[in-house]
């Protein structure tokens, strides 16, 4: 069934409050297994409100959200076609995600394969309102080359301070914040952790929507021009906070932080 056929909101569709009891329950999981990512899944699925729900009903009545429904192109295919992107400049969106996917030993459907271990596609309702939740899946990876923030512990954290000021879901920040109290808790850094975080939220608020973008446009842009098109700042205080974390002789590696993506799924 084409997308615009499918309907805004399934019958099955479940928009719940914030289950604060819930999100305690398997924070406290993820606490014993930073690796077990089914965490994350169940913990922004305790928060995802009203609020993301709204937003996310407003993109897909806009003129934008509707052409992109007509278009019905999967993002993480083209963005592991990484040969179609061969031909552009070294400064190019395209050619610093390619980098930056090869260096992590990332692809983007790995994300949806990941977020299918919690949730597989048939379990979830089919509805336009799915197709732009994955958006926000798919659109993740993407999201660290615009803005910055690395795959270390730190940057993962502040960058869940971005996401939630663009898609309003407070399970994302309350993982950001934890996150940078458990690097708090290993290192006893005196480095801003937790003002890095806030800087993420910030420079999400002033950004425009990163889930909204035309994928295919911006990845053709240079990277300077297109952050500064889509209003996105610099992370000053979180290139701070790893100088100084640095400079006080850690690193991720030897902080054992995971090496994989834990708050990836963030549109769970």
């Amino acid at each position: 069934m084409a997308l615009l056929d499918l309907p805004m909101v399934a019958p099955e569709r479940v928009v719940s409050g914030f289950r604060p009891f819930k999100v305690l329950h398997h924070f406290g999981k993820l606490v014993e297994d930073k690796e077990d990512t089914e965490q994350v899944f169940h913990i922004i699925e305790a928060t995802k409100g009203k609020k993301s729900h709204r937003q996310a009903w407003d993109f897909i009545a806009s003129e934008d959200g509707q052409r992109f429904l007509r278009d019905e192109v999967d993002i993480p295919t083209m963005l592991d076609a990484h040969e179609d992107w061969a031909d552009l400049p070294d400064n190019s969106v395209a050619k610093k995600y390619i980098a930056f996917m090869k260096r992590e030993g990332l692809s983007a459907q790995g994300l949806v394969d990941e977020s299918h271990k919690w949730a597989p596609a048939e379990r979830r309702p089919n509805d336009q309102t799915e197709w732009y939740f994955n958006r926000l899946r798919d659109t993740h990876d993407l999201f660290h080359v615009l803005t910055g923030y690395g795959r270390d512990a730190l940057g993962e954290a502040a960058l869940l301070g971005f996401t939630y000021s663009q898609n309003y879901n407070p399970g994302i920040l309350f993982i950001g914040y934890a996150a940078a109290r458990q690097i708090k808790k290993l290192t006893g850094t005196n480095a801003p952790l937790f003002r890095a975080v806030r800087e993420g939220q910030r420079l999400g608020k002033a950004a425009q929507k990163l889930a909204h973008m035309d994928v295919a446009a911006v990845m053709r842009e240079d990277i300077d021009e297109a952050r500064a098109r889509l209003g996105i700042g610099k992370p000053v205080i979180y290139r701070q906070c790893l100088a100084a974390l640095q400079a006080e002789g850690f690193d991720k590696e030897s902080l054992d932080l995971s090496e994989k993506d834990p708050v990836a799924p963030q549109a769970a």
